[in-house]
């Protein structure tokens, strides 16, 4: 069972979709505290209304400071659109998702929306998400999930966003639950990142 600490952004889709999850018996996790770099986001509501702790915290500082009142195995960035330090002792220890097929529409200034534009100019046949470690450079952590999907040649950018987030859906649990199993190390010895 792995013990989270959740940071996001925004809405708290992702939020949702975990404590839904959890709910269900099909997601090996405890939420232990929601932190937004963002004051009133709806993902910080969402978190009460859960039953979460949650904090805004608008730097790494304060967010490491909240972190250590918590016994925390993992963090998830879920929609966490800063670049994240962690404390030492959970610097392998952060997982992030991404709206693409890591190593493809990645890095500075690839997130959310942007992303799903890039992939409608260049004309994909496919995109999909990863789930992956992060370290102190934008989507170059060690992948643990990748999901595919197919696109279509008049899918929008919001179609295009639409079909990966219900494939987020599936990949975050998922590879939170391969963590759980498997143990952060054994990702990070498998591939050289």
């Amino acid at each position: 069972m792995q013990k989270m600490a959740v940071l996001l952004s925004g809405s708290g889709r992702t939020l949702d979709n975990f404590h839904e999850r959890i709910q269900d018996g099909t997601l090996r996790a405890e939420i232990q505290v929601v932190v937004s770099n963002v004051a009133d986001a709806l993902g910080l509501e969402k978190a009460r209304k859960y039953g979460y702790p949650a904090f805004h915290a608008p730097d790494n500082e304060a967010i490491n400071e909240i972190l250590a009142r918590y016994d925390i195995d993992l963090i998830a960035l879920a929609g966490y659109l800063k670049l994240y330090i962690p404390p030492d002792h959970l610097r392998k220890n952060v997982l992030n998702i991404h709206p693409s097929l890591i190593p493809s529409f990645c890095g500075d200034g690839y997130y959310g929306h942007h992303v799903h534009e890039a992939v409608k100019a260049r004309g994909c046949k496919v995109s999909g998400c990863t789930v992956h470690f992060a370290n102190e450079v934008y989507d170059e952590g060690p992948i643990v999930v990748q999901k595919c999907v197919s696109l279509d040649d008049d899918d929008t950018p919001d179609d295009i966003a639409a079909k990966v987030f219900a494939r987020e859906c599936e990949a975050f649990p998922e590879a939170i639950n391969l963590v759980d199993e498997k143990g952060v190390d054994y990702f990070w010895n498998r591939v050289k990142a």
